[in-house]
């Protein structure tokens, strides 16, 4: 199996960047919850070090929850990694669609973790407020729209690169707990186990009781019952 790589980030360090901010966001596919976002800020102190524990970190899909949270936990005992997470809703997304609604969390996302390091950037991102150069390495195949900082889409991105791989993780950890306390809230459609995907479980109890608030509404499953 082929495992994410610091190979990329290590070569913008080399030319000059300073802080490398990885990107990504679960819950792409869910019929309910939020999609949720993390970007990941590291510097090249980072990269000098050998990370043992985390040599066999990977996308958060070929991961079990036990081991996603061992990971992360890993994650945030780093001083040199910095971390923010954003969401999207869902009247967002029935707003937007679900493309669209990711990016804005993303954006917010970037925003959010620069800001945290460059108070001075906090009320309008600009490159030319931040002290230290810095690039974006997105998941997908589009650069994030309204982001005035250079970007690097990479498709697949978190099964390639470590930084993406990062977010992927933290991201997916956020939101299994989020689902979880949701479950609690809204009780009877299992969302614990399924975390708002369209399992067989998740569809059943979607056709007995009907939508809840969390329910994405524009996607097709939700729709047909309403």
């Amino acid at each position: 199996m082929r495992l994410p790589h610091k190979t990329l980030e290590k070569k913008l360090f080399a030319n000059g960047y300073r802080r490398v901010i990885g990107v990504d966001e679960v819950g792409m596919g869910c019929l309910a919850g939020p999609v949720v976002v993390c970007a990941v800020s590291f510097n090249k102190k980072f990269f000098r070090k050998s990370h043992k524990k985390l040599c066999w970190l990977r996308d958060s899909k070929l991961l079990l929850p036990r081991q996603r949270e061992k990971f992360v936990g890993e994650l945030l005992k780093e001083k040199e990694l910095k971390f923010q997470i954003s969401y999207s809703f869902p009247k967002t997304i029935d707003r937007l669609n679900i493309y669209q609604a990711a990016r804005l969390a993303m954006k917010r996302a970037v925003k959010k973790v620069v800001s945290g390091q460059w108070p001075v950037a906090r009320k309008k991102l600009n490159t030319k407020h931040l002290p230290l150069k810095t690039i974006v390495l997105v998941d997908g195949k589009t650069e994030i729209t309204g982001l005035n900082l250079p970007q690097l889409p990479i498709v697949k991105g978190d099964r390639k690169v470590f930084a993406i791989a990062c977010a992927s993780l933290i991201a997916k950890v956020a939101r299994d707990k989020m689902m979880r306390n949701y479950a609690r809230k809204f009780p009877g459609y299992g969302l614990e186990k399924h975390k708002g995907y369209g399992t067989k479980l998740h569809k059943a109890r979607l056709a007995s009781f009907g939508p809840c608030q969390l329910h994405r509404r524009s996607f097709a499953p939700v729709a047909r019952l309403l």
